[in-house]
């Protein structure tokens, strides 16, 4: 695909910086060079030059690096002008470039077009925007195997046994003749089995690596002054959150991202759930609602020493969203040490803990890394994204739903249609089937300049 205007942008963030970059690209990258700099330099050589105003005048001095289509990142011309790190001296780069026939470029505009050149498939294109927004070493590495084409790998295999099984059983509708019955051919059951096989690896690979990219969002719910803010203080390591024996001290939702060995967690703390409080109050438990209707687990924090039988869970068990899980938190259990509840066994599971001392902070953590399947090594994890995974969901459907046609109705048609519809699924994945407002929707969270 070829691009008819050219974009300019600074390929480094704003602010002061001892090095900036304003990237260019398109067709007229090499004519902006020339004029730019006096001279095009020679390919994908790095050239001291100036870098000259409307004038002639030099505006900055620093390295010039051409990269001639296709052999460039976006797979057009590109130019780069490594100079200063002010402000002022990238936006009059910039500027000049758009007096010059430019324009500036919309986010993530450099990295659609070297998905749209076929320079990277949407996968790694993806993992560009993980790879800079990576806060672990984990995160790191996950999106650095996506990048390399990891995922994609794992993809298109999985794309290969669904068209091998789909020729399989369209070969067998093409030739109803055949004296022997290819529907009912044992080797077509055990290619199935290899196939959902083959899913659940490539998914919990998936699994792992969206959490390392997202996280987990819980919400620390609970009546007043069962020590929910002491709770996030011990899990943020530090006083986030307001702690007085007044009930109502928390009003609004506070927001505190720390890592379980890797993990992203988002971690809420809200308002104590009751009712009679003044109108401030009554507001930060409406957010509270709100906010554990979003979450991905809810953390029901209750008072041990003035509540060992959880009545407080019981009493806003029909308000909890019944969709999110929900762990119960029996804190202040150094004002109780009788008390004895572990996750094991628990509907729902319930854990002692003392936000005071500590106690029972690394049951609660290893619980959490339990509940979302995360293991500590992710040496297999690749990046990906919730759309990844929804994906990967809905071909696996589609397979089951072709193995369930195959056993109950023998009807080959049907077989074959589920799995086309699984081929498209995958496709949608690496981008080589995707809509427009898909990749608008991807891109648009990228930053600009890249």
């Amino acid at each position: 695909m070829t691009h008819i205007d050219t974009i300019v942008a600074a390929a480094t963030p704003p602010g002061r910086g001892g090095v900036g970059i304003v990237r260019i690209s398109g067709p007229k990258a090499p004519e902006l060079g020339a004029i730019m700099l006096g001279e095009l330099p020679a390919a994908r050589r790095a050239t001291l030059a100036r870098f000259l105003d409307a004038q002639g005048e030099a505006l900055d001095a620093g390295l010039a690096l051409f990269f001639p289509a296709p052999h460039s990142y976006t797979g057009e011309h590109v130019l780069e002008l490594h100079g200063h790190g002010g402000p002022l001296v990238l936006e009059a780069l910039i500027a000049r470039a758009l007096e010059l026939g430019a324009r500036r470029a919309a986010p993530g505009e450099f990295t659609q077009r070297a998905f749209l050149n076929d320079k990277l498939d949407l996968t790694q294109a993806e993992a560009v925007a993980d790879l800079i927004d990576a806060g672990s070493q984990q995160a790191l590495r996950a999106a650095m195997r996506s990048l390399q084409g990891e995922f994609s790998a794992m993809v298109h295999g999985l794309t290969e046994g669904v068209t091998e099984l789909r020729s399989y059983v369209e070969a067998a509708i093409d030739f109803p003749e055949e004296e022997i019955d290819f529907l009912a051919d044992r080797e077509l059951a055990v290619r199935f089995a290899t196939l959902r096989e083959h899913f659940a690896a490539v998914e919990d690979s998936a699994r792992l690596g969206r959490l390392l990219h997202e996280g987990m969002t819980v919400v620390i719910a609970g009546p007043p002054n069962a020590g929910k803010s002491s709770l996030l203080n011990r899990l943020a390591g530090y006083d986030a959150a307001i702690v007085t024996p007044i009930a109502g001290t928390t009003r609004d939702v506070l927001r505190e991202r720390i890592h379980l060995d890797g993990m992203p967690l988002h971690v809420l703390d809200t308002a104590g759930l009751r009712a009679g409080g003044d109108a401030v109050e009554a507001e930060g438990v409406r957010r509270a609602y709100a906010e554990m209707q979003r979450a991905d687990r809810v953390l029901f924090v209750i008072d041990a020493a003035a509540d060992p039988s959880g009545a407080a869970y019981r009493q806003e068990l029909s308000a909890l969203p019944a969709q999110v899980p929900v762990t119960l938190l029996f804190n202040k259990c150094d004002l109780v040490p009788e008390l004895g509840l572990s996750a094991a066994g628990g509907a729902p599971p319930r854990l002692a803990l003392s936000a005071l001392t500590g106690a029972g902070l690394p049951e609660l953590r290893a619980h959490l890394k339990s509940c979302m399947g995360y293991q500590g090594d992710a040496g297999g994890a690749v990046s990906a994204r919730r759309r990844h995974l929804e994906a990967l969901g809905r071909a696996r459907e589609c397979v089951e739903e072709a193995a369930r046609q195959l056993t109950e109705r023998r009807a080959g048609e049907l077989v074959a249609e589920e799995l086309r519809a699984a081929q498209q699924h995958l496709s949608e994945i690496t981008g080589e089937f995707t809509s427009e407002d898909l990749l608008a929707r991807i891109f648009a969270g990228f930053c600009i300049g890249k």
